[in-house]
């Protein structure tokens, strides 16, 4: 078994020490006394710090902030892309190391359930707007969306109305089964309104 890093022992050593002195600890730890006090000095002068300690430093704090930014869903490849596209130069295996020292795992979620079974030869419906999803008043355009969610009783189906212009949800319906009913249902709700 490995030991663990020295600015660790010197952390979690302090009340020891205090208690037993520093030479029978280090002693009893196989580490010089010299090592100790260096090692102590340098958490207290960051100067001091190796030229790896500090980049570490600053490349956690980038690494952490990505991760946070992404609602803890990123992992090491992706969190290196982002720094990439930041142009913050770090190799992979750095993110990697760094983001399993501060205990950074993303959320892992569900594998996803095929819902659609696509026809390639349906006729698809015309894109009435262009891929314009812009409104200059409310109710001037409204886009309906489709998901499942899962539930401790299975899956239910959702569907929605969202006014563009303001970004919310003005109508929707749940049910248990995928029909076609089901957006419709949510659209007449928003005419009945």
């Amino acid at each position: 078994e490995a030991r663990p890093p020295l600015q660790e022992i010197a952390s979690l050593t302090v009340p020891l020490m205090e208690q037993h002195g520093v030479e029978p600890v280090c002693q009893e730890l196989h580490i010089a006394p010299a090592t100790y006090y260096w090692q102590r000095k340098r958490q207290h002068n960051p100067e001091l710090r190796s030229v790896r300690q500090r980049r570490d430093e600053e490349l956690g704090r980038e690494i952490e902030r990505v991760y946070d930014e992404n609602k803890r869903l990123y992992r090491v490849k992706k969190v290196w892309l982002q720094l990439r596209r930041e142009s913050i130069k770090v190799a992979r295996c750095t993110v990697e190391r760094l983001m399993r020292a501060m205990g950074l795992v993303s959320i892992r979620r569900g594998k996803g359930v095929k819902t659609t079974r696509s026809d390639k030869d349906a006729a698809t419906p015309d894109d009435l707007v262009n891929r314009r999803f812009m409104a200059e008043r409310p109710n001037q355009l409204w886009v309906a969306d489709f998901t499942y969610v899962s539930t401790a009783q299975g899956f239910v189906y959702v569907a929605f109305i969202v006014d563009v212009f303001a970004g919310v949800i003005v109508g929707w319906r749940v049910s248990t089964s995928m029909e076609t009913s089901l957006v419709l249902d949510a659209l007449e709700q928003v005419l009945w309104a």
